[in-house]
């Protein structure tokens, strides 16, 4: 009895200083409490590792009466559970002797594996019963960021063996052996996530900045950032590259600061000379941020983001694989969100319009695996279309196009502007894309 009170107890403390994390479906929590529920079941059995699991409900946090029931409610099932499949495999209830070694590892990693399952089951259900997880396009669920976050905890539940092998010898102060060196390493976490969330602030000022010149392009560089990270995602890139270039989408065009405001906001058709200081935007918003040390490969794709597979594009007119993989990535999410925003002189196109567009423009303008990782992306997940009122002065269907480098422009001289008098809110085709810039 005086064991099971001190490992609810132990519990308890551990779940009352859970590392928080954040996924892109919510925030969610890493536990040390996890490695003290496994070490309940070695040691008081199914019935009293279902106490110790219980005892979440008495965890010091902010949380309700019906989270604190439902988490408790999950613990106690998990480790029960978790606690006869453990005695099923030829596991023993009590504290492990040497000669219980090597076979009763197999047993704890068969109750480890039922505890991760049960628990994402257990989440994944309340997940789907709070719409959080419901198929946002072609029916298939979000369920790699929870699996990812499941699997990060078993490292934890692993040192519940060494808990209970050292119980007998050490008594209370066993989880303070084992689990001292991840409460500091869970510090030393938690100072990165400090630094990061720092950054992001940091980067959204900056695209608020940018943002303000343009009523039309609100939203503009978060959307271009999360649409660049689903495709760096769908690629399968390492989630640290994702970030950094989520980042660059985010600073894609912070170029723009040195662009006057007046060019930004003009309605009517560009002069040359106006086209040319858009046109730099690019290389200014390189200059601009090239010293911020943490964007990394953020770089190249703010300072190639406009560069064509075909050598058409800017500022350097580099061809094909030249290109930087982020700039490739950063271009078809920037061109798919103009394409599905509304701006001052047209309405914004569908979705499947923009898609169509895209691959119809891919192997000239945009990498294939880029447009066909978007194009995936969304089918699965959705995209978030921007909220923007008809425009002030209703100039839909205008026949002057206010930038030669929007959706819609034809590469070869003459410009489109010279060409065409199909408005672009009502054409079937567009014309090539030339990278998406949004005024």
């Amino acid at each position: 009895m005086g064991t099971l009170v001190l490992i609810a107890v132990l519990f308890v403390v551990a779940e009352s200083i859970s590392t928080h994390v954040v996924v892109d479906v919510k925030e969610a929590g890493i536990s040390p409490s996890s490695a003290v529920a496994l070490a309940a079941v070695v040691l008081v059995g199914p019935a009293g590792a279902a106490v110790v699991g219980l005892a979440s409900c008495l965890a010091i946090r902010r949380q309700g009466p019906v989270k604190r029931a439902f988490n408790g409610a999950q613990f106690a099932l998990a480790a029960y559970a978790a606690g006869h499949v453990y005695l099923l495999l030829g596991g023993t209830v009590g504290v492990p002797g040497q000669s219980d070694f090597p076979g009763i590892v197999l047993p704890y990693v068969a109750a480890v594996l039922t505890h991760t399952l049960l628990n994402s089951a257990l989440i994944g259900i309340l997940m789907w019963c709070l719409g959080v997880t419901r198929p946002a396009g072609a029916g298939r669920l979000r369920w790699r960021p929870l699996a990812a976050l499941e699997i990060a905890s078993v490292g934890y539940q692993m040192l519940g063996l060494a808990i209970a092998a050292i119980w007998g010898a050490v008594g209370i102060i066993a989880p303070l052996l084992v689990l001292l060196p991840l409460f500091i390493a869970r510090w030393v976490f938690g100072q990165q996530t400090a630094e990061a969330r720092a950054h992001e602030a940091t980067l959204a000022t900056l695209c608020q900045a940018v943002e303000t010149k343009d009523y039309y392009t609100r939203g503009h560089c978060m959307r271009v950032a999360e649409g660049s990270a689903m495709i760096a995602a769908e690629l399968g890139m390492p989630a640290e590259r994702v970030q950094k270039i989520r980042y660059a989408g985010m600073l894609h065009d912070i170029g723009k600061l040195g662009v006057p405001t007046k060019v930004i906001q003009k309605t009517g058709k560009l002069t040359d000379d106006e086209y040319a200081a858009i046109k730099l935007h690019p290389t200014r918003g390189y200059e601009i941020v090239r010293e911020i040390s943490f964007l990394d490969e953020a770089l190249a794709g703010i300072r190639h983001h406009h560069e064509r597979l075909d050598g058409r594009g800017y500022p350097m007119g580099l061809v094909g694989m030249e290109i930087p993989e982020s700039a490739r990535i950063i271009s078809v999410a920037d061109v798919f969100d103009c394409l599905t925003s509304t701006r001052s002189y047209r309405k914004a196109w569908s979705v499947e319009d923009a898609i169509a567009e895209l691959r119809r423009c891919a192997g000239s303008q945009f990498d294939p695996r880029m447009v066909e990782a978007l194009v995936r992306a969304v089918s699965r997940e959705g995209w978030r279309t921007p909220d923007i009122a008809e425009p002030p002065g209703c100039r839909y269907g205008s026949t002057e196009r206010p930038d030669p480098d929007e959706p819609g422009a034809p590469v070869p001289d003459p410009p489109a502007e010279e060409k065409k008098t199909t408005p672009v809110a009502e054409s079937t085709s567009a014309g090539a894309v030339t990278g998406g810039q949004d005024r």
